[in-house]
């Protein structure tokens, strides 16, 4: 989509070329185009003067099958929630109400504005559901028992690093539509785009040391 953008951006001079007899729909054509520019890179990619190209995550919200998938992955489950790029909130809302004290990482201001407004108007107090203006990348996860996350493939191995490294061995982490590409998942939900993974941190520690005691005998 941003590729389209730039090029109708770019191409505008062709469309409707800057004569005497067309400056007003000229300026006008220009102002709205710039407009839509610039609130499809709020929204689809937040943040990106601040965050490396490698993590840029576009928002997606997720699907109502994908949520549900999610919440039945945590049957069971407890504690605290963390939702990495809670985009509009819903799936904050839906695990808060199944009890999780829950915090959305988003670093779109306007997502985090109307996930606030909307906790506010359901009568949701901070100690169940917050949301959080910050990139998540630079949160210490150490706190939460729980790790929803629905970004982009590109990021998940990079993701992977950092949840090893912080969360501890009871935590489990819900990854929606894109799995992890070396975590074996403790069960899954759902089918195709809908489809979510369920990791449990001790087993996926597990795995790895096991791939890495064979690797090192041979």
């Amino acid at each position: 989509m941003e590729d389209s953008i730039e090029v109708i951006l770019q191409d505008d001079s062709n469309v409707l070329p800057p004569t005497r007899a067309r400056p007003l729909v000229s300026a006008c054509t220009g102002v709205v185009l710039t407009g839509l520019y610039g609130v499809w890179s709020l929204f689809s990619v937040p943040g990106f003067r601040r965050i490396p190209w490698n993590l840029k995550v576009p928002y997606l919200p997720s699907s109502k099958d994908q949520t549900l998938n999610t919440m039945k992955l945590l049957e069971g489950r407890t504690g605290r929630l963390a939702d990495l790029g809670s985009g509009d909130g819903r799936l904050v809302f839906a695990a808060s109400s199944a009890g999780f004290r829950c915090t959305g990482f988003e670093i779109n201001s306007i997502l985090v504005s109307y996930s606030r407004n909307k906790a506010r108007w359901r009568g949701l107090p901070s100690s169940q559901a917050t949301f959080v203006k910050k990139d998540f990348w630079k949160i210490d996860l150490s706190p939460y028992d729980n790790v929803t996350a629905f970004l982009s493939p590109e990021v998940m191995g990079v993701l992977s690093e950092k949840l090893l490294k912080e969360l501890p061995d009871d935590a489990r982490v819900i990854a929606c539509r894109f799995p992890f590409p070396d975590w074996p998942p403790q069960s899954s939900a759902g089918s195709g785009l809908d489809q979510t993974f369920a990791y449990d941190i001790r087993n996926v520690r597990s795995h790895l040391r096991k791939l890495s005691n064979t690797a090192c005998v041979e």
